[in-house]
């Protein structure tokens, strides 16, 4: 809390986890697999609007791999992809 007893302003941002099953998951199937679109193809849409983000930089492919490591964010929603077990 700061000086006036109001929390400090985290941007709103809502974090998830995602462990690899595989060594990489293609971008519009993980926006899928965490519920932030309803389908593959609608993974598809929103990747090629622009919406989506690895590691800060805006991404159009669709079946961009994704890796440990990487980080997606889409509007309010940051995933961190961890390694596969």
């Amino acid at each position: 809390m700061d000086a006036g007893g109001k929390k400090p302003y985290d941007g709103g941002m809502q974090t998830k986890t995602l462990r690899l099953k595989d060594d990489y998951i293609e971008l519009n199937k993980l926006l899928k697999v965490m519920d932030l679109c309803e389908s593959s193809g609608a993974g598809k849409a929103l990747v090629a609007s622009g919406a989506a983000k690895v590691d800060g930089q805006v991404e159009r492919r669709k079946a961009c791999k994704i890796r440990a490591g990487a980080v997606v964010t889409v509007e309010d929603t940051a995933i961190t992809v961890l390694e596969k077990e």
